[in-house]
Formats: C-alpha cells, sequence, structure tokens
C-alpha cells in the first residue's frame, strides 16, 4: 500500500500524528518554589488525550474456538499475541477482548487494534503497525546546533515511530533551551507520510528570546543594602552595560547557588543564625524576563567564644595547637576561617602521616551573650604509609617523568606536605592540564594510601612561522620549532631560523633534565646570528652596525636542596662587529662624520671565552602559571679564559607571587651589572663592547620600544642657514638619529595583578592583567663627539642662538687625507679644452697612485671637505627611573599563545623611544 505525501511547506498537506495533538508549545506560568527549595519557572506540558480503545459489544462468556491476527507486516502474528492473555480453548467475555486491546496499545507497536468475531468465537485481531521513521528533521534551531539536539532525543531514522516517544523529545528539546534560558521556546512536532509506511518527523522550533533577570528583590535585609548582597551573587540583574555577559539570564542551578553564595557571605560575616526564607522567580507574562525575590532572616551577629582543639592523636600538643589558631575569643565569627582552620589542621597532621585524619568541628552557641563556641575535634587515626602510586592518562608522557617528580616513594611515610611539593613539581613541567591534583584514596588496609596521578596532557610544542615583504628588508621569513617533551622523554628541543634582509639567524638547542636518570640536567645550543642595529631617517631604514656571531653554549645544572639549584655553564663565541664601508667608510676608513665616533671605535672581531654560573631558588607552585611562591636567580659570569674579551658579569632576578582570594599578586625585580677587565682603549672609549652592554626596552619594559630606555646618541639636522638667517634644528620624529648604545648597570621592578575571572573567560583562556613598572639603564663611558662645530658669535663676540633656541652652527671644514697623506687639487685641461680638476696626492704635479712620482710643475691647493652643521647629544645616561603603567592580556587562542600590552610611560628621560602597543605570538602543537 503507498500513502500519500505531505509536504510541511504548504504546498502538499501536513498532517498531524494520526490525528493526535502532539504540540509542543509550552506554556509557562509564575515560576515559584517552597522555601529554600529551587525555583521552578515552567508549568507542566499540556498532554494529549489518552488512547481510546474501541468498544467491544457485549457478548456472554464464550471459548475461543479459532485466534488469528490480521494486518500485521514486520511483526510476526504470534508476538502480537504474546501481549494480550487471548489463547484458543480459553474463555473469553467483553472485558477479556477490551484488555486485549489496551494492552496492544500499551506496546507502542501499533497505530489501530480492533477485534473482530465475538459473536462467533473466531476471533480476528486487525492491527496496524506504527509506521519506521525515516528521518527526524529539525527546523527553525539556531542557537542550538543539530548534534546538540540529536543526541539528547530518543527519536532516530529506522526506529518504530510511537506518540509517546515524541512527546518526550519535544519534552526534552524545551528542556535544552530553558537551560539555555530560554524559557518562551516552543516546539511543534509533524508528521509526514511515506510509502510503505514510513514517516519523516519534523520538529518545528520557535527558539524564543533568551529570557533576562530584569530585577532581584531582597526583603528581610538591614544590615547589608541590596547592592552589596547583589554584588555576591552570581546572577546579575539585566543592564545594557551587561550586553556581552551571560550572568544575566535566568538559571534554575544558579538561583540555588546564590542562596548558598548569600548564606556564605552572612555566615562570614558573623550571622551564624541566616536563613533563606523562599526564594521566588517569576516570569514576567511576556515570558521574556524573571523577576526574582528572596525573603531572608538576618538574625544576631555573633563573635567567638572559647575557641579549644582536642586531639586523640597522641603526637600532639592540645595546648599548643590551640595557640596557632587563626581567631581569638572577642573576634568576630567568621564561617570561612572556621573552614580554613579544618583544612590547616588536616593538613598539619598530614606533615605527621595522619593523612585521613578527622577533623570535626563542635559548635556551642549562646544566644543571650551572641556567642559561638568552637572546639577542634582530632580523631585517633594511625600513621599512613604509601602503598601505591598509579599514573594514568599519559598517552605520551613515560611514567618515569612523572614518577620522578614525586617526592615521595611507595613504602614511604605519608607526608602532606611532599605530595603537595610533588603535585607543584608536576604542574611544573607545563606537560599536562592546568589544576592537576594528585587523588588520595584509601589502601588495602587503614594505614595504607594509594597515590592517583590522573593527568590529561596538552600540547608540547611550540611552532611559531611568519613571512612577509618589506620594501625595506625584502623577504622576510621566521620559523622556530620547539619540543618541550621529546618522545615523552621530558627531554627540550628547539630549532629556529630567521631570514631578512636585516637579519638571518640560525639555532639548535637540546636539554635532557635527567642525565642517565640522574637529576642532572646537561643541555647545549650551537647558533650563527646575523645581526643588524639600525635606524630610521625620513622614511629610510639605516643600518648602524653588523655583527655576526658563531659559537655554542654548554649548560649543566644540579639539584643543593629541594628548591636550591646550582648550574654551570662555557660559551665559546666569535664576535665580527663591522659597518658598511660604502656607507660609513672614506677611503678605506671608518669615518667617524658618518657613523660617529661611538661605531668606529667598536669595530672589530673578537673570540669571546666565558664561563658562568647561576645559582637558583624556586618554590613555585607552577613555573609556567604561577599563582604562589618566589624564584630567585643570582649569576656570574666571567669572560677571559682565553679569548679576546674580558669582562665581569653579574646579574640578579627576583620574582614572588600571592593568591589573594582568586587575585594573582606578583612582584620582581632584576638587575645587572657589567665591569670590563681590559683597559680602556681610549678617551671617550667604554672598554664594555657595544655588544656585550645591557639594553632594556620592549619586551620586558613596556611602555618603551625595543632598545627604548638608555644610553644613546641622538643626532639632529638643520635646515636653513646661518648667513640667511634662517637656521632652525630638524626635531620631527622620522628625522631624527637615535643610535641606543646600551648601558652597564641596569635595574627594572614591577607589580603586577591578575584579577579572577569567570568560567566562560577563563575556557576562552584569557588572563587579562593590570601592572606598574619601574627601571632605568646607565653607566657608560660619554663618547668624544663626532665632530666640533663651531658656534656662530653676534657682533660684540657673545655666542650667536637661533630662534628656536638651538646653537647657531657653522659648517665644519676639514683637510682631506688618505692613508695619512695630504690630498690636493690639480687643475687640468680636458679633452674639450675646459678647465678640469682632478685630486692627487702631490703638492705640484700630478700623480694616479698615492706615493707615485709627480709629473708636472703646477702647483696644487689643498683639498678639503665641508660638512653641514648638525647637533649631537649623549642622552639617557641616567639612573633615575622611567616609570610605565597600562594593562595586558594573555590568550590562549587557537592560533596559539598571545599576548598584547597597553602601556603608558608615566615617567621618561630625554631620548627615550615610547611605545604604546606591544604584541606577541605563537603557536602550539
Amino acid at each position: 500500500m503507498t500513502a500519500s505525501k505531505y509536504s510541511i511547506f504548504g504546498v502538499r498537506g501536513v498532517t498531524l500524528l494520526a490525528g493526535t495533538m502532539l504540540s509542543g508549545t509550552m506554556a509557562f506560568a509564575q515560576a515559584r518554589t517552597a522555601p529554600a527549595a529551587a525555583p521552578t519557572a515552567q508549568a507542566p506540558a499540556a498532554q494529549p488525550p489518552a488512547v481510546q480503545a474501541p468498544p467491544v459489544p457485549a457478548v456472554p462468556a464464550r471459548t475461543i474456538r479459532s485466534l488469528r491476527v490480521e494486518g500485521s507486516q514486520r511483526i510476526e502474528p504470534d508476538t502480537v499475541l504474546s501481549y494480550t492473555k487471548l489463547r484458543v480453548g480459553n474463555p473469553y467475555t467483553a472485558e477479556t477482548l477490551d484488555q486485549a486491546i489496551k494492552d496492544l496499545y500499551a506496546s507502542d507497536l501499533l497505530a489501530d487494534v480492533s477485534i473482530e468475531g465475538a459473536e462467533t468465537s473466531d476471533i480476528i485481531v486487525k492491527v496496524r503497525e506504527n509506521p519506521i521513521i525515516n528521518r527526524v528533521v529539525l527546523e527553525g534551531n539556531k542557537r542550538l546546533k543539530d548534534d546538540k539536539i540529536t543526541k539528547e532525543i530518543k527519536l532516530a531514522p529506522r526506529q518504530i515511530f510511537t506518540r509517546t516517544a515524541v512527546r518526550a523529545d519535544v519534552a526534552r528539546i524545551v528542556e535544552l533551551y530553558r537551560r539555555q534560558g530560554r524559557f518562551a521556546a516552543n516546539v511543534e512536532p509533524k508528521m509526514v507520510m511515506l510509502d510503505q509506511n514510513r514517516v519523516d518527523v519534523i520538529f518545528e522550533i520557535q527558539e524564543g528570546a533568551k529570557s533576562k533577570v530584569r530585577q532581584i528583590n531582597i526583603l528581610g535585609n538591614e544590615v547589608f543594602s541590596d547592592s552589596e548582597l547583589r554584588s555576591e551573587m552570581a546572577t546579575k540583574e539585566s543592564r545594557p552595560w551587561r550586553i556581552f555577559s551571560s550572568a544575566t539570564s535566568y538559571d534554575q542551578d544558579r538561583l540555588a547557588y546564590d542562596q548558598q553564595k548569600l548564606r556564605q557571605f552572612y555566615l562570614t560575616n558573623g550571622y551564624a543564625d541566616f536563613r533563606v526564607i523562599s526564594a521566588v522567580a517569576e516570569l514576567t507574562p511576556d515570558k521574556e524576563d524573571f523577576i526574582i525575590t528572596y525573603v531572608v532572616e538576618e538574625g544576631d551577629r555573633y563573635k567567638f567564644g572559647d575557641v579549644a582543639v582536642e586531639s586523640a592523636i597522641r603526637d600532639f600538643d592540645n595546648a599548643s595547637l590551640t595557640k596557632t589558631l587563626p581567631m581569638k575569643k572577642g573576634d568576630w565569627y567568621n564561617a570561612k576561617q572556621v573552614e580554613d582552620t579544618v583544612d590547616q589542621l588536616s593538613e598539619y597532621a598530614g606533615l605527621f602521616g595522619y593523612a585521613f585524619t578527622d577533623v570535626r568541628p563542635e559548635f556551642v552557641p549562646d544566644r543571650e551573650n551572641h556567642t559561638m563556641a568552637i572546639t577542634f575535634f582530632l580523631n585517633e587515626a594511625n600513621r599512613t604509609y604509601v602503598e601505591k602510586i598509579d599514573i594514568t592518562g599519559n598517552t605520551q608522557t613515560q611514567d618515569r617523568v612523572i614518577r620522578r617528580e614525586f617526592r615521595v616513594a611507595e613504602g614511604d611515610a605519608f607526608n602532606a606536605f611532599l605530595i603537595k611539593r610533588s603535585q607543584d613539581r608536576i604542574n611544573s613541567l607545563g606537560y599536562f592540564q592546568d589544576k592537576f591534583e594528585i587523588e588520595r584514596k584509601e589502601g588495602s588496609s587503614p594505614d595504607r594510601i594509594v597515590l592517583a596521578a590522573n593527568v590529561e596532557e596538552k600540547s608540547t610544542g611550540e611552532l611559531t612561522l611568519s613571512a612577509g615583504f618589506s620594501s625595506l628588508e625584502r623577504f622576510i621569513i621566521q620559523a622556530s620549532i620547539r619540543q618541550r617533551n621529546f618522545r615523552g622523554k621530558g627531554q627540550d628541543l628547539q630549532a629556529s631560523v630567521n631570514y631578512s634582509t636585516y637579519q638571518k639567524s640560525v639555532e639548535l638547542g637540546f636539554t635532557e633534565p635527567y642525565l642517565f636518570d640522574k637529576n642532572i640536567a646537561l643541555g647545549g645550543t650551537i647558533f650563527r646570528r646575523d645581526l643588524n642595529s639600525f635606524n630610521f631617517l625620513g622614511t629610510g631604514r639605516n643600518s648602524l652596525y653588523s655583527q655576526v656571531s658563531t659559537g655554542g653554549q654548554v649548560v649543566a645544572s644540579v639539584p643543593l636542596t629541594e628548591f636550591w639549584t646550582l648550574s654551570g655553564r662555557y660559551q665559546l663565541s666569535q664576535d665580527d662587529v663591522g659597518l658598511d664601508e660604502g656607507t660609513y667608510f672614506t677611503n678605506g676608513v671608518c669615518d667617524p662624520l658618518k657613523a660617529g665616533r661611538y661605531l668606529c671605535d667598536s669595530i672589530g672581531n673578537r673570540l669571546t671565552s666565558m664561563v658562568g654560573a647561576n645559582l637558583i631558588f624556586d618554590n613555585l607552585n607552577n613555573r609556567l602559571r604561577p599563582s604562589r611562591g618566589q624564584r630567585l636567580v643570582t649569576g656570574l659570569d666571567l669572560a677571559g679564559l682565553g679569548g679576546d674579551v674580558r669582562f665581569a658579569r653579574v646579574r640578579g632576578d627576583f620574582d614572588k607571587y600571592w593568591n589573594l582570594g582568586g587575585f594573582v599578586l606578583s612582584a620582581g625585580i632584576e638587575g645587572g651589572y657589567i665591569h670590563s677587565l681590559q683597559k680602556s682603549p681610549g678617551e671617550g672609549i667604554d672598554p664594555v663592547r657595544i655588544v656585550d652592554r645591557f639594553y632594556l626596552g620592549e619586551p620586558q619594559f613596556r611602555g618603551f620600544d625595543i632598545r627604548g630606555v638608555g644610553p644613546r646618541i641622538q643626532r639632529q639636522r638643520y635646515s636653513g642657514s646661518v648667513a640667511a638667517g634662517d637656521q632652525a634644528l630638524i626635531t620631527a620624529r622620522d628625522q631624527v638619529l637615535n643610535d641606543p648604545l646600551g648601558g652597564k648597570a641596569y635595574y627594572l621592578g614591577k607589580i603586577e595583578l591578575e584579577p579572577p575571572l569567570g568560567s566562560g573567560i577563563a575556557e576562552l583562556g584569557l588572563r587579562p592583567s593590570v601592572f606598574i613598572q619601574a627601571g632605568a639603564l646607565f653607566g657608560v663611558t660619554r663618547p668624544r663627539p663626532t665632530v666640533a662645530f663651531e658656534q656662530a658669535r653676534n657682533a660684540d663676540g657673545t655666542l650667536q642662538f637661533n630662534k628656536d633656541g638651538s646653537p647657531s652652527l657653522l659648517p665644519f671644514t676639514t683637510r682631506t687625507q688618505v692613508n695619512g697623506m695630504q690630498v690636493y687639487n690639480n687643475q687640468f685641461t680636458d679633452a674639450s679644452g675646459a678647465p678640469a680638476f682632478r685630486q692627487t696626492t702631490c703638492s705640484v704635479g700630478y700623480s694616479a697612485t698615492i706615493g707615485g712620482t709627480c709629473a708636472g710643475g703646477e702647483t696644487n691647493t689643498i683639498a678639503t671637505t665641508t660638512t653641514d652643521p648638525f647637533l649631537e647629544q649623549f642622552l639617557g645616561d641616567s639612573a633615575r627611573p622611567r616609570l610605565s603603567i597600562g594593562v595586558g592580556v594573555n590568550w590562549n587562542s587557537p592560533f596559539g599563545p598571545l599576548r598584547i600590552d597597553l602601556a603608558k610611560a608615566l615617567l621618561s628621560q630625554p631620548g627615550d623611544d615610547k611605545k604604546l602597543i606591544t604584541f606577541n605570538v605563537g603557536t602550539q602543537f
């Protein structure tokens, strides 16, 4: 039999489910809760009428002579009869046949049932089977995707269609939308008949607007205002400035959570009798918003009475423990302080090997005097030993990499401090998801404990790729790759390549953290770096000096104690510092007028052989994202064990972190000093090479550009001339040459605060912060001026200044020399007979070669070079602090870790180069 097809879009007819009303329109009444009960905002959905069995004619009691089934296609007749009590030879009545019809309908296998032959005892059970579902279609759903709904409903292709399942799925879809705060959602199921007794089930969904919390009313509060109590709640009133907040949506679970938050707030402030009498959520008639009303009873405020510790463990002294309690008699009662004390006493017992100590506070309220006496009972417990350490969840990381970070071993006495330290060390590896905790389980006997480390691995590879084209640098390619858990052994392997016109480098590094399974780290790096320092003049980028470094470094470290580590290193490198001869050289010699004396004094090849050591203290709870603890690094480098360079360099770095109720406050200070062990090469020349000095700026000092802080040479040109009377200093930033020189000493301090985040923002991987930084770079020898321009004088002999206040400088004329020999201008007659000039080293006559035989008797004139005036200043060599303040955010984006900072420099020195926005980006694999 072939059934007609029906469309749901009006071209073809729409058939409701076998005449049964299956509308999923949900009618919501006012959602009210009983006192202290979770609120509700949905009335029961309208149910379709129950299926009524067709009436059976009244017949006298007879015996079934024959029994057969008609109309069944997929279902065997015996299966149909198995749902009834009808059997050949059994007596039957009208009630018996009526009950058989009801039983067949209850099987949910049949759409229609009737019984014939009651008068003749030849019973015929006529049935029409429920259709088979061809497909389930969802329409109108935008906020919830198909995959979110289909996995929650029961109807699916190739299943038997039943009205009960449809009703259940309608209710389930509506419930899914309720959880999203869409209480006006409407679901209407429809059925399209197909051939071969098949159907398409269509759920037409009208999602409706998200129901917001329009208002939160609080009744019964006298001590604290409504705004104070609302600030403690997770649910917020809908306001225009909270358009992107999910806290303004109504959530039944969140409403129950807010009741607990209110209770916690009052108990923390001493109101021990506080209770929420009722919490009612009312849906507005338009089904768009909720109005929530709390009725509370604050009660009286209590103070602590007598507080004491009673321990059944013989190792503990009750009087001594009582003295360590944070609360004292007469202090305002604080339930949070009581909870923290229970945890502290449990941890204290854990330090002595009692892993499952039961700490039970007993409260004795005095309602007349409003005091709360508390006795903390430590029940008797046995010493506990570690029976086994289970490690699960690691698919790449080898067990021994995790196990070697444990500070306890199987068979050791339980120690809560060492367990916590083990947890921190595993977190610091950075191989697993944050907030990893070691779970404690009961062992095979009361004095045994099992430590379970269920880890969840995360990406430990870091890949950074960038490519581009610049009119200044042409093609730019940067690539770096790092695997911090190479082969799952905890090894660190990294490689980087940078290529552009101004920067070329290759670097390879490898570190084995546990050499031969001993707690000794050994690593090495080889590198080749071809770097060019540069500045800008207008739209042009000018190379200053080039530094080509080739070498390698070997580093080894060994722990001295749990928190102290000693590391040593040796580095050998060849440095070639040079200048572009075509730009900065004249006649094969570095020209100070073009390059500056400070650059001419720095060029040359030098071999550096350097040995160094670091002493490190580290008790951070997580080295990658710490929230508690401190880290101190002090280091000393000595160059001079062979090679051409001799200096001593010291550095120190200290950081401390505090967890302040969800806020993470960090403070840090670092500094360094380098001292040459060689004599100065000459006046105005610092014995510490420009490439060995410290530099300060982005990224460590936000608010300033790369190398934007510290000593520098600033050169400004003049427009006009003194003779014309219009000479003026060019001050446009892009027309000023600003060359950083580095410093021999620096310091940098910072304070940074990370606020607590909601679960939604935290899941996005966002970590905002506010910070303030102060620092300085200073201490180089003042370089000799490139050239001493003569300042023009007035008629009375006083120095002359321009209208803008700058000194009036005259051009500078010098005699031209080549290899120490004076250059002359020789006049001759060219092929056309016109007079011309050529240069020679002959004062009389001419020679085309330097020092060659002079031919001719003409007398030559001395050759000179004229340099236009410029103002050269030595700036920034000051220990006075620079200060910046700003906000930043770390984002673990799908593309990798991204850091953006917006910083404003509040204090600076002349010549400092400021920068408002900085960002860094990479990726992980």
